[in-house]
């Protein structure tokens, strides 16, 4: 007999999970039919789509011109869910949207699985209860998140990273050394992140900071990563004058596997960073109005980037939010750059962190609890 699942993803992020996890449900199972939110990866892996949600994907800056589009999907999956057997909901990320999804399903009575649990322990914690009454099972992908929602009664359970699923890595392998290693001609890769908002506050300052290393560390290399070819002709086209790198394509990993030290925007990538063993400063910026209005007074942690908060103290240096000069983020580096035993210490430890998200193959492990769930 045919089991039906509706699934929701609105990111391209989210959606490259969703597709993973069909494929391999699929392959477990020949009994499965799959319905939802998302875009072509999904399509292609054997859902059926009702709404392209990943190219309409929103920044937090302009959220508020979807939020019509938003209203008349939450009706339309509501008024599906109704028409439809289905045995069970799955909402990957994006919980301002996928809230309305679950609690719709808990309402009439399916049970509902979140695959990334939402941040409830960096903001808005008091929506732990919301999250309570919608939740039947929640697969965390990152390790402390298991423990921090089972303490709250959600049942809850860590099952890898994706972020890893397809890369051959294993972290304890790729502790850095610096036996040969010369500040002056240091190996320095530039990680402005994925997204266009990104790239657009933080590659300036990120050559800018670069541009200061490089007076101090005159034989320096730089290498400056995008995930596709029109991210790095954005990167080409926002150049600055002084400025030299070679840029390389989706190559987080093996550019800083062969780095001595990354700028990293804040989020993923920086997981990736230390699961190469990279000693990295991370950088975030944000309007200085929405921080000081509300950003700091919501975010309830310490620090705020993952390896930082996976850690429980500052292992690297952050710089989030930021809205002055590059030159404190550039001193960072330098003193990083000029301390090859702590630059060694750092890499020890980064590795050690992200060493168990990469032994558990996140989409597989998360399959099959989504499997038993229909038991």
């Amino acid at each position: 007999m045919k089991r039906k699942i509706f699934i929701s993803a609105m990111e391209p992020s989210a959606e490259k999970h969703c597709a993973e996890l069909i494929q391999s449900a699929n392959a477990k199972n020949s009994s499965l039919e799959f319905a939802g939110f998302g875009g072509e990866k999904m399509a292609s892996a054997g859902c059926e789509i009702l709404e392209d949600t990943v190219s309409r994907a929103a920044m937090i800056y302009n959220v508020l011109s979807q939020l019509g589009c938003y209203k008349k999907l939450i009706s339309d999956a509501k008024r599906y869910l109704r028409e439809n057997k289905i045995d069970l909901v799955v909402v990957c990320d994006s919980p301002a949207f996928n809230f309305h999804i679950a609690k719709a399903a808990k309402k009439l009575g399916i049970p509902v699985m979140f695959y990334v649990a939402p941040q409830l322990w960096a903001w808005a914690p008091w929506r732990i209860r919301k999250l309570r009454k919608c939740c039947d099972k929640l697969c965390c992908i990152l390790p402390f998140e298991e423990q921090w929602f089972k303490a709250r009664g959600v049942d809850a359970e860590f099952v890898g990273n994706p972020l890893f699923d397809e890369l051959d890595i294993h972290p304890k392998e790729n502790i850095k050394t610096y036996e040969n290693y010369r500040p002056e001609s240091a190996k320095i890769c530039l990680l402005p992140g994925s997204r266009r908002a990104e790239i657009e506050t933080l590659w300036k300052p990120m050559q800018e900071t670069a541009l200061k290393l490089w007076q101090k560390f005159p034989e320096a290399e730089f290498a400056a990563v995008g995930n596709n070819q029109s991210r790095i002709d954005m990167l080409r086209a926002e150049q600055i004058e002084g400025f030299e790198c070679r840029y390389e394509i989706d190559s987080v990993i093996r550019t800083c596997l062969d780095s001595d030290l990354c700028l990293c925007a804040s989020g993923s990538a920086s997981l990736q960073a230390a699961a190469a063993g990279c000693p990295m400063v991370i950088m975030y910026q944000s309007s200085p109005v929405v921080w000081n209005l509300a950003g700091r007074f919501i975010v309830r942690l310490k620090h705020l980037s993952l390896p930082n908060i996976i850690a429980g103290k500052e292992l690297v240096p952050e710089f989030m939010p930021y809205f002055k000069s590059a030159e404190p983020i550039a001193e960072a580096a330098g003193n990083l750059l000029e301390n090859p035993e702590k630059l060694k210490s750092i890499s020890k430890e980064l590795t050690s962190l992200t060493n168990r998200m990469t032994e558990i193959e996140s989409r597989n492990k998360t399959a099959e609890i989504m499997i038993s769930m229909l038991s």
